[in-house]
């Protein structure tokens, strides 16, 4: 994702105006606003379009009562009212009926990104996103980094930050805690990193 504006924060109002403008005029952008900075980010590739969707197969399999939303608007944070697009989501049922481009991130039990190959995936996937999401009260956040072969797991979100983080490379079974409770089988994911 490319960092637009580097000097002051954008209003949401303004974002939201620019992400609907692009929307129509450019396929496969999507546009996001965090930390108050305004950011595009490239259309996902073919890897991490999978590891996306065999995260839905696993938990859906395990959890069928759950309802898991791809590429998914959300708005967080408390203070900057940011706007992301989560390349994956877990509720406990149809909980996004509505039409709201950017949703609220209440019914969310897990968030999961994967990490791109974009010079911006480290500030915008293992700094920006986190604090964002856990100021939203976001209880699970998985990161699936592909440069570093493991599955990072927020949960305890405090308002700020998240309390507890755990690390398992790929290979090893990643258990998501409550209020997900769903252990994943990782082995797959050490064939599709690239």
């Amino acid at each position: 994702m490319t960092m637009l504006n580097d000097r002051s924060p954008i209003l949401v109002e303004q974002f939201e105006a620019i992400a609907r403008s692009v929307a129509r005029e450019a396929e496969g952008v999507h546009m996001e606003l965090i930390n108050g900075k305004l950011g595009v980010k490239p259309v996902p590739d073919g890897i991490h379009d999978t590891i996306v969707a065999w995260l839905s197969r696993i938990c859906i399999q395990a959890r069928p009562e759950l309802w898991f939303y791809a590429e998914r608007g959300l708005a967080v944070e408390t203070y900057r009212a940011g706007r992301a697009k989560a390349d994956g989501l877990l509720t406990e049922g149809p909980s996004f009926l509505d039409d709201k481009e950017w949703a609220d991130t209440a019914p969310v039990l897990l968030v999961a990104e994967v990490t791109s190959s974009d010079p911006d995936t480290n500030q915008r996937d293992r700094i920006d996103k986190p604090r964002a999401y856990a100021e939203s009260g976001i209880p699970v956040y998985l990161l699936i980094d592909r440069d570093s072969c493991e599955m990072v797991v927020h949960s305890d979100p405090d308002g700020t930050r998240y309390e507890t983080v755990s690390r398992r490379p790929f290979g090893k079974s990643v258990l998501l805690p409550d209020p997900v409770g769903i252990t994943l089988d990782t082995e797959p994911l050490k064939n599709w990193t690239a």
